[in-house]
């Protein structure tokens, strides 16, 4: 038995270590300074970069043991949304997140609908995109949510008085709905309210049904748009 767990210990230390990350970018300045922050949160990872879709296509196909990319949204002369599809396509179940300068909800919210699990922000910190990181490997979806990001054009249906908000929501609903905007997992919530995954499930489809949207892209919206985001520290 002793053996066993010793040898399960190896093969978790070593498919650790065989993390393999791809960053593209087609600014050499930036893309390597992805590649440093994820060699900083992941050190013993293998962090490819490249500098165009061709060359980052090329990788994928010789790179069976990739773990994720991050993707540059506005690529050299691509446009990115057609970048973004067709690396998704390319990865299959393999996770890509899109990193971008642009805030724009439209960008933000086609690049999910395009498959990538998330969209950060090339002004973001190093805790972000750690963050991000980590949400994208467990099957989670990243989004960016300060108010900057979501106080562009969106539906007018979208925008609806605080207090018509707050006041279709129970207490624990109003928790959950915070920490939803703040970015959290559905796991992240449980742990901090001390109660169990799924009842976080329950209470974010609750909320979703009460404000008449479908995702957590659509909550942070119409938060957004009625004045009741979160306070930034």
């Amino acid at each position: 038995m002793e053996v066993q767990l010793q040898t399960r210990g190896k093969e978790r230390a070593l498919a650790h270590k065989a993390q393999t990350f791809l960053v593209v970018d087609d600014h050499p300045l930036v893309r390597h300074g992805f590649a440093l922050s994820v060699g900083e949160i992941h050190p013993d990872a293998r962090v490819l970069e490249a500098g165009s879709l061709e060359e980052a296509m090329s990788i994928v196909d010789r790179t069976p043991d990739l773990t994720l990319v991050l993707f540059d949204l506005n690529l050299g002369e691509r446009s990115g949304r057609d970048g973004v599809r067709r690396m998704v396509e390319a990865l299959g179940s393999r996770p890509l997140l899109v990193i971008s300068g642009s805030d724009e909800v439209a960008d933000i919210v086609d690049s999910v609908r395009l498959g990538a699990r998330g969209y950060i922000l090339k002004t973001s910190s190093t805790a972000v995109l750690e963050h991000a990181i980590s949400l994208a490997l467990t099957g989670e979806t990243f989004l960016p949510l300060p108010r900057a990001v979501l106080s562009g054009n969106v539906a007018a249906e979208a925008s609806r008085p605080t207090g018509q908000i707050l006041d279709r929501l129970t207490d624990r609903q109003r928790d959950v709905f915070q920490l939803l905007l703040a970015g959290h997992s559905n796991k992240e919530i449980a742990r901090e309210l001390g109660v169990l995954e799924g009842t976080v499930k329950v209470h974010v489809r609750a909320i979703m049904q009460k404000l008449g949207v479908r995702n957590r892209t659509q909550v942070a919206v119409v938060a957004a748009r009625s004045g009741c985001f979160p306070d930034e520290t």
